[in-house]
């Protein structure tokens, strides 16, 4: 029997001439995500990816790998056999009958891509599902809400038989969004926002603040572990890490109390932008998130914009906070997120911090510093 992964595509079929591009990378990124487990023949072909297994592997890891691939709203395991009515029905026998056995009501669901096969969708089902029903006379056929559905696939090269199918990861594949700089702090929202940018197919590049000895060395290893995590959905993220302390000092030393906040933001943008465009990124990404602390209230955010050329993304910018949780603890990232090291975020936070900074107070304030210069020895000191 041939065990199979198919991937059923979401968006991409509602793209028009580049749509083989998306297919192409949902291909690559698929093979990308495989590797580790196995050696696949990936291919694609009427709106779904098929990945057949070269020699002995674990399908359960592959099934699961697979799942985290952005590009298909559905992962399943399939067995692959002739497009003949009756080795449809054995294969449904050999590849579910520990399923069917188990299972109090049941229905067959047929699709039939090959229109040359000579059964119709509703006959094939009423075939299969009548000999099924002699063979397991317990079966109760249900239309409506079986215990076990017995999907049938009449495809170019094969027919398919499976049961229910996971959910996919959804979104566009990686890499047909183009690239971004994403500013990846250790706290639970810029993860979760890394991981809905790459969703719509972005590239990230995360860029991390470290500040040194205010922040531990284990805060920057939680920050890489992060990275790590978000790898499975995002691919390969190499975080450039960024020496602020010496910038903080310099805010702190000559900036008012209240502005130290907004003030650091601006340098952090600053930073980023630089990164971005030596990277040939497009936009930045933050995890900001209205009104959630003193640096998010709309007039904040504008002063912290203004700073850069590239536009800002915010893809958390309307969530609550249990939502943006319940999104980290479905990638897992959340019990990493939590754990108690110092963030350069928490770094010299003032006690009363501005709420609605002026850009004109910003400015003066920034007047006192040479902006440029910082900037640019922070650059030159970026590892990654």
């Amino acid at each position: 029997m041939n065990d199979i992964i198919l991937l059923k595509q979401g968006e991409l079929v509602l793209k028009g001439l580049n749509r083989r591009e998306f297919e192409a990378r949902l291909v690559s990124n698929l093979k990308r995500s495989l590797a580790p487990i196995g050696e696949f023949n990936i291919y694609c072909m009427q709106s779904t990816v098929y990945a057949e297994p070269q020699g002995e592997c674990d399908m359960s890891a592959a099934l699961e790998a697979a799942g985290t691939v952005f590009g298909a709203n559905a992962a399943l395991r399939a067995a692959a056999c002739g497009k003949d009515k009756d080795a449809i029905y054995e294969t449904a026998i050999a590849y579910l009958g520990e399923q069917l056995e188990e299972a109090k009501s049941f229905k067959v669901e047929s699709k039939r891509a090959d229109k040359n096969f000579p059964m119709g969708s509703i006959e094939l089902s009423q075939y299969v599902g009548g000999l099924l029903h002699r063979r397991y006379p317990h079966l109760k056929p249900d239309m409506h809400n079986p215990d076990l559905t017995v999907n049938i696939e009449v495809r170019e090269l094969a027919a398919y038989v499976h049961g229910p199918p996971s959910p996919g990861a959804g979104g566009l594949p990686v890499g047909t969004g183009g690239k971004m700089a994403a500013l990846l702090s250790g706290g639970i929202d810029s993860p979760v926002a890394v991981y809905m940018m790459a969703k719509r197919g972005v590239k990230v590049v995360p860029v991390h603040f470290f500040s040194h000895p205010y922040t531990s060395e284990m805060s920057k290893e939680k920050v890489l572990t992060l990275a790590k995590i978000l790898g499975v959905y995002c691919g390969d993220l190499r975080v450039r890490i960024v020496p602020f302390t010496h910038i903080q000092e310099e805010i702190r030393d000559n900036c008012p109390e209240s502005l130290l906040t907004v003030i650091m933001r601006r340098f952090m943008m600053r930073i980023t932008g630089s990164i971005a465009e030596a990277a040939k990124c497009t936009a930045l990404v933050t995890g900001e998130n209205l009104g959630q602390v003193a640096s998010q209230t709309p007039e904040a955010l504008a002063v912290t914009q203004q700073c850069v050329s590239l536009p800002v993304f915010r893809p958390l910018i309307a969530f609550d906070k249990r939502e943006i949780v319940d999104v980290a603890r479905k990638i897992g990232t959340y019990e990493t997120s939590i754990l108690p090291y110092e963030d350069c975020c928490t770094v010299f936070t003032p006690r009363r911090p501005k709420t609605k900074p002026r850009l004109d107070d910003v400015l003066e304030a920034e007047s006192r510093l040479d902006a440029d210069a910082l900037v640019e020895e922070a650059m030159l000191l970026v590892s990654s």
